[in-house]
């Protein structure tokens, strides 16, 4: 039997592929990235195609509650399990493989590394380095730990 090995720094797009139609979160970033990507295309078609996602992320952003820009710098395998009330500052990084519980607020020009994870109702103002865990207001590193053997 095979097992597949995931890269810490490497995107797990299938951890925001949808299953149904109904789930806000995964359809929120959905229209987010193919903004992004007819943004990049252009043309006419870009164009259309662009203003259709514009609508798709205002309906779910109002489904969700959350206010994360179109242009915002989110890398792959994203996961936001309940993403009501999550804000993003539009100039924030997020890395791949983040996970964001609800009422997150990124307030500032940080970085989100990779595997990160930012607790409920926490309020970022600094970077928060990759594998990290980020807790309270403001949010602050909380070390991980360590299993003895």
């Amino acid at each position: 039997m095979v097992e597949s090995i995931i890269s810490a720094t490497e995107a797990d797009w299938s951890r925001e592929k949808s299953s149904k139609w109904w789930e806000p979160s995964r359809q929120l970033l959905k229209s987010i990235r193919h903004y992004q990507k007819w943004q990049k295309q252009g043309g006419i078609a870009g164009y259309i195609l662009c203003r259709w996602n514009v609508i798709q992320h205002r309906f779910w952003s109002l489904v969700t509650a959350t206010d994360i820009p179109l242009n915002c710098q989110l890398q792959g395998g994203l996961l936001l399990p309940h993403p009501n009330g999550i804000v993003i500052h539009p100039s924030a990084s997020i890395g791949p493989n983040c996970l964001i519980l609800q009422q997150v607020t990124i307030v500032a020009d940080v970085k989100i590394g990779a595997q990160a994870l930012i607790g409920a109702n926490a309020v970022v103002i600094c970077d928060v380095p990759p594998g990290a865990t980020a807790v309270g207001i403001p949010a602050k590193i909380i070390e991980k730990k360590t299993q003895e053997v």
